[in-house]
């Protein structure tokens, strides 16, 4: 187990992570904020599923979720049918010219990452993937985690 400094200096790297989280929010369109391209990834991800799936990806309230949707139904990107096994619920499916945007936002990010990171090694952009995937792993799912104090 590493000391406790180690994981200290991890919770300011972590928090630190903010910088490239914004970083990133600042390449979106203006029509298109982090939370409307957050249902469009994980509608191309995962595909089409009612609003309380997408809630419990997005582990946010349900209201936040809704206004996130509406958003980018209202421009095009998502369409809501009817759902045939519960005419009450709606699904939620991605549009093409949804998946147009989506597939430009990535190019964005890539090309954003790409230029950050020019004097990286493909071994070191490969570990670092490596390590962000594990460490997103060893967390599972956030929304139920609860550690103790005394753990």
């Amino acid at each position: 187990m590493a000391e406790r400094s180690q994981y200290e200096e991890l919770a300011r790297q972590i928090s630190a992570v903010g910088a490239v989280k914004r970083g990133v929010a600042r390449i979106l369109p203006p029509e298109c904020p982090s939370g409307s391209a957050a249902v469009l990834t994980l509608l191309d991800r995962y595909g089409e599923m009612r609003l309380s799936r997408l809630t419990e990806l997005m582990a946010i309230d349900m209201s936040v979720t809704s206004r996130h949707v509406a958003h980018v139904v209202d421009r095009g990107w998502v369409e809501r049918s009817p759902d045939p096994d519960d005419r009450r619920s709606r699904i939620l499916r991605l549009t093409p010219s949804g998946q147009d945007l989506l597939d430009d936002l990535g190019r964005r990010t890539t090309d954003l990452f790409a230029h950050y990171l020019k004097t990286w090694s493909d071994d070191e952009v490969g570990q670092l993937n490596q390590m962000l995937a594990r460490l997103r792993a060893s967390f599972g799912d956030c929304r139920v985690a609860h550690i103790s104090r005394t753990e």
